[in-house]
């Protein structure tokens, strides 16, 4: 009789866990984001999740990989997303378009570009951009960040894009490595863990950091339908809190813990390797603190696009981004 009340009360003992479980994800507002790419250039992002942060706000976060800015905004535009993680160019192009209910930007992640130039030979200590005239640099799509930051960046060093030296445009994001590595371009513009992978693999060498010789620019940001900001600005609020917290756990964290939190994004990169790019990332001031974005950066993100010709109109600061969610949890 005993082992019988006894099995009875581990039988009930497992159901009330299972239905606690249960109540606490039925709890959750699933939110739908879509990311432009993985990359560990988004490490706030993933820290959010794998630390909880969303569920204190009562939040599940559904995580898609688009493949790039377009496709992103697509799934935004379409209704399939809630939000989007993308390049404010795309918001920029969109707004462009005309349309008065265009998505707006409500926070921002990264403050620089997150790319690094890799050369297929050992340059270190004695790199020079000069040194890239009358070469060939894999640098990513037209109209995309990646590339027009590069061009940017070139220009500041007396390089003019198809006329001193070969910058391939043709080549999709997630395929650069694999054209470097496959023969093509004597340069390409990797972000992390693939740049760093590769120098551990012997295929490049790092060789600068296209961030830091851009400046300050709002690389990557959340962006949200209008209507979504008029009628549901808790959603957004709970989503940015999330972030915050992120972003301020990181400024403090050790690199040890920054990558055992990304590590459920990246299986098939070492904790080492995390911990490389975590270091590197932050030592070149690459997140943001807060997700307030400030117009000063914005106007250099439009001058970046005008200069590669993809800037058709400069949208008005307050026309495309809405910090009224960020300031209001900042200040809290």
């Amino acid at each position: 009789m005993k082992k019988r009340l006894c099995f009875f009360s581990l039988v009930l003992a497992a159901l009330l866990l299972t239905l606690c479980a249960c109540s606490k994800e039925q709890s959750l507002r699933t939110i739908q984001l879509h990311e432009v790419t993985r990359s560990v250039f988004y490490a706030p992002q993933y820290v959010a999740i794998s630390k909880g942060f969303f569920e204190e706000e009562g939040l599940q976060v559904e995580l898609t990989t688009s493949g790039g800015s377009d496709k992103a905004m697509t799934a935004l535009l379409s209704g399939e997303a809630d939000l989007c993680l993308a390049g404010p160019e795309t918001g920029v192009y969109v707004c462009n378009e005309g349309k008065a209910e265009h998505p707006v930007i409500i926070g921002q992640l990264t403050k620089r570009d997150g790319s690094f130039l890799v050369s297929r030979i050992d340059e270190k200590g004695s790199f020079s951009w000069e040194a890239l005239r009358g070469k060939s640099i894999i640098g990513g799509r037209a109209g995309g960040m990646p590339l027009m930051t590069l061009n940017y960046v070139l220009r500041s060093h007396g390089l003019e894009p198809g006329i001193d030296l070969e910058v391939i445009d043709s080549i999709q994001f997630n395929l650069m490595g694999g054209a470097f590595e496959g023969g093509t371009g004597d340069y390409v513009t990797l972000f992390e863990p693939t740049a760093t992978e590769f120098e551990k693999a012997g295929k490049g060498y790092v060789v600068a950091n296209v961030g830091l010789e851009s400046g300050n620019v709002p690389y990557t940001v959340y962006l949200a339908q209008q209507e979504t900001l008029t009628r549901d600005a808790e959603l957004l609020e709970k989503f940015l809190r999330a972030i915050y917290k992120a972003q301020r756990w990181i400024q403090t964290a050790s690199d040890a813990e920054i990558a055992e939190a990304m590590v459920p994004f990246f299986p098939d990169s070492s904790v080492e390797s995390l911990m490389i790019v975590a270091n590197s990332y932050r030592s070149t001031d690459s997140w943001k603190s807060e997700p307030i974005m400030y117009e000063e950066d914005y106007q250099r993100l439009l001058d970046i696009i005008e200069g590669s010709g993809e800037l058709s109109a400069r949208p008005e600061f307050t026309t495309l981004v809405d910090n009224s969610i960020a300031e209001r949890i900042v200040a809290e």
